[in-house]
């Protein structure tokens, strides 16, 4: 309490809780009196109300934009796991059907002509519908690719490299485990860039590199087909989700390619995010 005289001078109290003073001065000489005593102690006590009423004021609307941040944080969690799923499922399960589509006309071409070749692609085709069912399945639950998580990312590589329509091969130099979030963004970039090979380069091979290059993990995806003049096209919507999904864990996109000499696509993450998981 201030150091006023004891009848100047009363605590606020709400339910035995001293909340604040209430002073009154008052001419040299002159001391309270019994009527105006009562009267003080009567505005102390509702004073006590008022500011203990202002406190749960203030609790509750630091409560509201308390929940109204975490309603803007999930909304915010919901739209980006909705992003996560629609891009693996572009960059994913596309990749298995674009796949289907291409060797489903390759066998059409064998028919009649050629049906040792056709029984083999037809082998083909069970396995790949599978798998791209699978994929689906696994994406429908929202679950991390599984050969991703137990094999890694050159293994899961390899075996989607297997699937591919243009004969792909994939090498690895000092790659090991990173965090799920970011063998899942080197794993998707890549099927996105091998989609883009099946459908618009019309090439003949393809490569796959991925590389710990100082304290980066770079990929790189290449192919013999038509190429293009980056500098006369903007990203498309495969590329542009490629660029997205590295920037989010701080790296960068590189397209490299002129006309008639194919495409790398080169991907870099920086190793503040890349940390080898145990």
């Amino acid at each position: 309490m201030p150091a006023y005289p004891a009848d100047r001078i009363l605590p606020v109290r709400h339910q035995g809780e001293v909340l604040g003073a209430l002073s009154v001065s008052k001419r040299p000489g002159e001391s309270l009196t019994p009527t105006e005593g009562r009267l003080l102690a009567d505005l102390a006590a509702q004073v006590g109300l008022v500011l203990k009423n202002v406190g749960l004021r203030e609790q509750l609307l630091a409560r509201l934009e308390e929940i109204r941040a975490s309603r803007q944080r999930l909304v915010a969690a919901q739209d980006e796991e909705r992003r996560r799923i629609e891009r693996n499922i572009h960059d994913g399960a596309q990749q298995h059907l674009v796949a289907l589509a291409i060797k489903l006309s390759l066998t059409e071409s064998m028919i009649g002509t050629d049906t040792d070749g056709e029984r083999e692609l037809l082998a083909e085709l069970r396995r790949d519908a599978a798998g791209a069912v699978e994929d689906l399945r696994d994406l429908a639950r929202g679950i991390y690719p599984p050969l991703l998580a137990s094999g890694g990312l050159v293994t899961a590589l390899a075996a989607q490299a297997k699937k591919a329509p243009v004969p792909t091969s994939v090498t690895a130099d000092g790659v090991g485990r990173y965090p799920q979030d970011v063998e899942a963004a080197v794993y998707f970039c890549v099927l996105e860039a091998l989609q883009n090979v099946a459908k618009y380069a019309c090439a003949s091979s393809a490569q796959v590199q991925l590389a710990a290059s100082g304290h980066d993990l770079v990929f790189e995806v290449s192919d013999d087909g038509a190429g293009f003049d980056p500098g006369s096209e903007a990203y498309g919507t495969g590329l542009q989700g490629m660029a997205d999904r590295l920037q989010a864990h701080g790296g960068s996109l590189d397209v490299r390619s002129s006309p008639g000499a194919g495409t790398t696509i080169l991907g870099r993450l920086p190793c503040r995010v890349l940390e080898a998981a145990g």
